[in-house]
């Protein structure tokens, strides 16, 4: 047994582990059920999580290896997640869901890394993520959406930012006031 301490989710964890225990056990175990184990052979990305905010699989990881370290699940991504999400049921990229947390992960992952990404940088990035039931071009759709929201929300934001800008910058024009007191009245 052996004693780790990690940041999960922005909160800290201790716990007694056993040396040969994986990261995929250690977060189930500590309620975050987004993580699923899917092939056993690292090769579906399912149990995709960040470890220091770069994307593992945690069916390859030892808890031991995130002693120290900061460890994200989609449960402390709650708020891109559900953004990104939305992007993926409209995109019929969602036909059982069982793959959705790890590819929403890789895909937050690659947002992060790319603010542009090309086509054969989304291929890249979701070809670690095994789908049986939706295909790849809905997942292919929805990143393509998701970025060209994001990008029109950027320009809106701008705009209002310095339109407010201008704003604040136009002088105001000084008005005489009258005073209702008038020497010899």
């Amino acid at each position: 047994m052996m004693k780790i301490e990690m940041t999960l989710n922005g909160k800290k964890v201790q716990r007694e582990i056993s040396a040969d225990l994986l990261l995929i056990d250690f977060l189930r175990d500590e309620g975050c059920y987004s993580v699923k184990r899917g092939c056993e052979t690292s090769g579906c990305g399912l149990c995709t999580v960040f470890l220091d905010d770069k994307p593992v699989l945690s069916c390859s990881v030892l808890a031991a290896r995130a002693h120290g370290h900061s460890v994200t699940t989609l449960e402390g991504l709650q708020e891109e997640a559900a953004q990104f999400g939305a992007f993926v049921a409209d995109n019929g990229a969602e036909q059982c869901g069982f793959c959705n947390p790890g590819m929403i992960m890789n895909a937050i992952a690659m947002l992060r890394e790319y603010s542009h990404p090309t086509d054969e940088q989304i291929r890249e990035y979701l070809a670690g993520n095994l789908c049986r039931c939706s295909g790849y071009e809905g997942q292919l759709r929805a990143v393509k959406a998701f970025i060209k929201y994001r990008e029109e929300n950027f320009a809106k934001a701008k705009a209002e930012a310095e339109e407010a800008e201008a704003e604040e910058a136009e002088p105001v024009e000084a008005v005489p006031v009258e005073s209702e007191h008038r020497e010899g009245e």
